[in-house]
């Protein structure tokens, strides 16, 4: 386990440790080979250097963030920022569906957009996957 993660799970409210702590298990769990950190002070996943999901705090909720996931078809995640960014909010444990979630961690794999990039193609985006 990565400590920095644990230990930014473990500096939240009772609620929202356990939120954090079980979207780090299904990430760990179907992502196996996703190199996660501490990056701009949130729990993020990568895949070859590029970001593909992580969660933050935010004022009453947990943001669970896909970097693709405007791409995935999946009208639960809800468009963040101007680029492809999709989210989910949690403010309870019991709001986080496994089985969704499983797909959207599949479809993360599958549907990569080049962030790791970005700034060297100033600002424009490429599909990768």
């Amino acid at each position: 386990m990565d400590q920095t993660i644990q230990e930014y799970n473990d500096s939240m409210s009772a609620e929202d440790k356990a939120i954090c702590q079980k979207l780090r298990q299904e990430i760990d769990k179907h992502l196996p080979g996703a190199e996660s950190k501490i990056w701009h002070r949130h729990p993020v996943w990568f895949i070859n250097g590029n970001p593909i999901v992580g969660y933050s705090k935010l004022k009453g909720c947990i943001r669970l963030l896909f970097w693709s996931g405007q791409s995935f078809d999946e009208p639960e995640l809800l468009p963040e920022g101007s680029f492809k960014a999709a989210e989910a909010r949690y403010t309870d444990l019991e709001q986080i569906d496994t089985d969704l979630l499983k797909r959207w961690l599949g479809k993360s794999v599958k549907i990569q957009w080049d962030y790791k990039n970005i700034v060297k193609r100033k600002g424009v985006l490429e599909r990768l996957v």
